[in-house]
Parts: structure tokens; C-alpha cells; sequence
């Protein structure tokens, strides 16, 4: 298989995996606003792919061919559990294998998964070496963080550089940070240039409080990196992904909420929760006058038709919405 991720333009741009948000659904309607150059699926449990009935972890590996490049993303400390992870989503078609060595849940890190592996150099190899022999035809990346308080950015970094990746993610915090606080890409930049000397062939990735695709390109050019992840900012721009930035209507954000809200319904019915949505219409419902009114009312509503009579009420004036 073709290694997408020396075919991707310089800098490129990366939605970035998250829990229960960057699903197969709102996928699909990143991709018709305005697509990145790499999607990645949700936060997936390796050990929760070795049960053929737990539909609810292959539903986190829905994906279409308009998606791609899509990049599965697992996370486990078991390597014989990764293996056999890496094994299914090769068998999937998926276009990458990322293993989450960030993710500061504590339930996650118990399971020596996500951040729970920053500094734990014998398990971490393990697990690598998993994922390539799961899947030998898939590019392996990682998406971690700047260390811990018991590790160094640098000797963390440069261990991970030594394991010839093809693709390294780095979020500018520190675990213990959250999503919080300062983040330091100053350190980015300084992988960057760890990589020219360790590893010339991994990609590096750069992650952290991106919110538009002018933004994307500054920390590029400062530094060097080669991509650029988003996560967050989608929620305040549906479009980051936007090359050339334009005004877009009220309308234009309550047809993208429809559309959402009806594949939603489409493609998993009653296999999801109505619930979810909730989460999403901030992202499509700021910034006009009555937004606060109409997202309290939409807050409350308890499915599709429901939803529908809210929308079919607000009466388009076209204002800006940001």
C-alpha cells in the first residue's frame, strides 16, 4: 500500500481524532464544507475491537472513501491485543494505523494506554512493534504529548524518533495540563529539528489551539512543521478547513445543522443516542442575535421532528454568523 503520507502537499492539514465527536457522521459533513487533507477516526479501544459484538467500537471505524486518507486510531497497552487491533483495521482498508500515546483519561491511563505510556520506553517499543506486525502494509504514526512530569520532552521525543515512524503527533502540552493552559510549540519546533537528525523520513505533525487555516500556516512557516492538526477549532469554525476564507450566512450554518442531524438519523437510527447531537449545536448555532434562544430550544429537543420545527420557525435574515 501506497504510504499517503509522503504524497501529502507541505503544510498539510489534519482533523483530529476525538471521543465521540469525529465520528463516521460528522465526517462526512467536515468533507462536504470544506475537507482536510487527513481525517482520522475516533479514539478507539484496541481491546474493545476483540469482541466481534461490540458494534459500538466498529462503529468508531465507519468510514467512506470520501474521507480519505482516514487514519484509524487505536489505543492499549496490551501488544497482543494491538496486533490483532491492527490486524482488523488493515483488513478495513483504512489508509494509516495511529496509536494514541496522549490521552490523559485516567481510566485510559490505568489500562497503560494513552499518556498512562509517555516514559514507559519497554512497553511503548512493545506496542509499536505490534502495530507494524499487525499491519505491514499500513503507515504507523503516533499522536502524543510533550512528555510528563516524570519524563523529558526530549528523551520521550527522541526515543519515539529512534522507533522510525512515518508519521509523529505532538500535542503542545503536558498531560497534566488537560486542554488547558499555555501550549509550548516552541518544543514543536524543536522536534522538528530533532527529526532532521534522527529520523529525516518521519512526518511531524503539530497540534494545539489551531483555530483557522491562516493560523495553520504561520505555525509552519515559525515552525517547520510539516502538518497541522485541528481539533477544537472545528468548533468554532465548521469551515477551518477552508483555504480561502469566506462569509458564510446563518442559513448556510442551519443547513449544515440539518444535514448533520439527518445523516445522523440515516446512518445510525436508533444505534445512537439523539442526545449526541447536543454536543454539536453550538458549533452551528453562534454568533446571530437569537442564537442563545434558538440553541436553548434546540437543547431541548428530543428528536428529528422536533429539531426540524425549531429550524423551519427561525426565519432566515441572513446575518453574519462569524
Amino acid at each position: 500500500m501506497i504510504n499517503f503520507w509522503k504524497k501529502l502537499p507541505k503544510p498539510f492539514l489534519a482533523l483530529a481524532p476525538m471521543d465521540d465527536v469525529t465520528d463516521y457522521v460528522f465526517r462526512e459533513i467536515v468533507c462536504r464544507l470544506a475537507k482536510p487533507d487527513v481525517m482520522f477516526s475516533e479514539f478507539t479501544s484496541a481491546d474493545g475491537l476483540m469482541f466481534e459484538d461490540n458494534a459500538h467500537g466498529f462503529q468508531k471505524l465507519k468510514f467512506s472513501d470520501t474521507q480519505r486518507p482516514v487514519v484509524a486510531q487505536i489505543w492499549g497497552g496490551n501488544p497482543e491485543t494491538i496486533t490483532k487491533a491492527a490486524s482488523i483495521v488493515e483488513k478495513m482498508g483504512f489508509d494509516g494505523l495511529d496509536i494514541n500515546m496522549g490521552c490523559p483519561d485516567r481510566n485510559v491511563m490505568k489500562k497503560h494506554g494513552g499518556a498512562g505510556v509517555i516514559g514507559d520506553y519497554q512497553r511503548a517499543e512493545a506496542v509499536i512493534s505490534a502495530m507494524k506486525i499487525g499491519a505491514p502494509s499500513l503507515p504507523i504514526s503516533v499522536k502524543t504529548r510533550l512528555g510528563n512530569e516524570k519524563t523529558e520532552m526530549s528523551e520521550w521525543i527522541t526515543f519515539l524518533l529512534k522507533q522510525k515512524l512515518d508519521a509523529l503527533t505532538v500535542y503542545a502540552r503536558k498531560p497534566e495540563q488537560l486542554s488547558k493552559g499555555p501550549t509550548f510549540w516552541k518544543d514543536i519546533g524543536q522536534i522538528v529539528q530533532m527529526k532532521d537528525e534522527l529520523s529525516p523520513g518521519t512526518i511531524v505533525v503539530g497540534n494545539g489551539d489551531v483555530k483557522s487555516y491562516s493560523e495553520a500556516i504561520e505555525k509552519h512557516k515559525k515552525y517547520k512543521v510539516d502538518g497541522i492538526m485541528i481539533g477544537r477549532g472545528i468548533f468554532h469554525n465548521p469551515w477551518v478547513f477552508e483555504k480561502n476564507a469566506q462569509f458564510h450566512t446563518r442559513s448556510e450554518y442551519l443547513k449544515a445543522l440539518l444535514d448533520h442531524m439527518n445523516l445522523f438519523v440515516e446512518t445510525w437510527g436508533r444505534k445512537k443516542n439523539f442526545a449526541i447531537l447536543r454536543k454539536f449545536f453550538k458549533i452551528y448555532v453562534k454568533d446571530f442575535n437569537d442564537a442563545t434562544t434558538v440553541r436553548d430550544r434546540l437543547m431541548k429537543a428530543i428528536n428529528h421532528d422536533e429539531v426540524e420545527k425549531i429550524l423551519a420557525d427561525i426565519k432566515d435574515q441572513n446575518n453574519p454568523s462569524g
